[in-house]
């Protein structure tokens, strides 16, 4: 796709509380709940013709599961507008940091979905864009931006990447380095990969770190992220070479403000999954297509993986990218994180 592709501009769109045109065989225009403009909202509430938008894990948080319309976790749930239902409401409803500080909500009416295929990929659309899938449904109103659902099905499940820098770049401690910048072609996403050392046309010792500003950069404790990665690059460096590619998926690919979200209700009782669930988000969001495309990029098929992750050997293998030995890969837990981690053992598949 080029840099204007649809994708990219109605994820800009949606960040800045513009409406978006999901086209389609039952096109419909949204806005996102969490940066609608007042400008548009005011208009809507004038109109009272907007219908609310929830995934079906965050009907079910709110107790709409025993409604016929709202029965099915994994399908998107219809909210019937209301007077009473304005931004101020529907943020409530779409952010669960809010359930335990505010009083019951409604009543909310779950109405027939005519347009579930739409609704789906509207939802997913608010994901890539790192929003809380809780989304306007207009009626008759101009559109910012345009997308096929067709377009949001292939950047969740084909994404590629193209290759746009290259460099030198030194470290302590490791063998010669470069560092290399890839684009997602779809979402515009940037990752890069550090390539080390060399490995003699042998499967290279593969890392797969999923960005974390709190735990890389900050050196938080509720995780282990900071301290896999310098982990992997010491193994990674006293093996002579391999790549550690550094993704944009934060949170497990849910964003940053999200991620935090989450934190907050963990901070209440919630473990890691149920606290995403609760977000309207699955256990975990994260592909590694893009990743699979940065390794054949730069020539790599085959790989030594470094991992407790069963997920991500079989997502690299579904896209291609053959994994012939899973190196673990785990670190000591500490008070903060030690139920994290057992949670993603217990739930998420993790490997000892």
């Amino acid at each position: 796709m080029s840099e204007s592709s649809p994708l990219r501009l109605a994820i800009a769109a949606l960040r800045a509380g513009r409406p978006v045109r999901i086209d389609g065989p039952e096109p419909r225009v949204i806005t996102a709940v969490e940066t609608a403009t007042p400008e548009l909202l005011a208009l809507l509430y004038s109109s009272n013709r907007a219908r609310l938008l929830i995934s079906g894990e965050r009907a079910a948080a709110l107790a709409l599961a025993n409604e016929r319309d709202a029965a099915d976790p994994a399908a998107p749930v219809l909210i019937e507008c209301a007077d009473w239902l304005d931004a101020s409401a529907a943020l409530a409803i779409a952010d669960p940091g809010r359930d335990l500080d505010r009083g019951p909500i409604g009543p909310l009416h779950p109405v027939h979905m005519d347009c579930a295929r739409a609704a789906e990929a509207a939802l997913d659309l608010a994901r890539l864009a790192g929003l809380l899938p809780a989304l306007w449904l207009l009626e008759d109103q101009p559109a910012a931006a345009v997308v096929s659902s067709d377009d949001i099905e292939r950047a969740r499940t084909a994404p590629n990447v193209e290759l746009v820098a290259r460099a030198k770049l030194p470290i302590d401690g490791m063998p010669n380095t470069q560092i290399v910048a890839f684009r997602g072609s779809d979402d515009g996403q940037e990752h890069v990969a550090l390539v080390v050392g060399a490995f003699g046309g042998q499967p290279p010792l593969v890392r797969l770190h999923s960005e974390c500003l709190t735990g890389d950069v900050f050196g938080s404790l509720k995780c282990d992220c900071g301290p896999q990665l310098k982990e992997a690059l010491r193994i990674i460096g006293e093996a002579g070479g391999g790549v550690l590619l550094y993704l944009r998926q934060e949170g497990r690919g849910i964003g940053l403000a999200n991620k935090l979200r989450a934190y907050a209700l963990q901070d209440r009782g919630l473990d890691t999954v149920d606290a995403n669930r609760r977000l309207g988000f699955g256990d975990d969001e994260r592909d590694y297509a893009h990743a699979a495309a940065m390794l054949k990029a730069l020539g790599i098929d085959r790989v030594r993986l470094l991992t407790n992750n069963p997920n991500k050997v079989a997502g690299l293998e579904a896209a291609g990218v053959k994994v012939v030995e899973r190196v673990a890969h785990h670190m000591p837990a500490n008070p903060h994180n030690a139920d994290y981690l057992a949670t993603k053992r217990k739930k998420s598949g993790h490997l000892a």
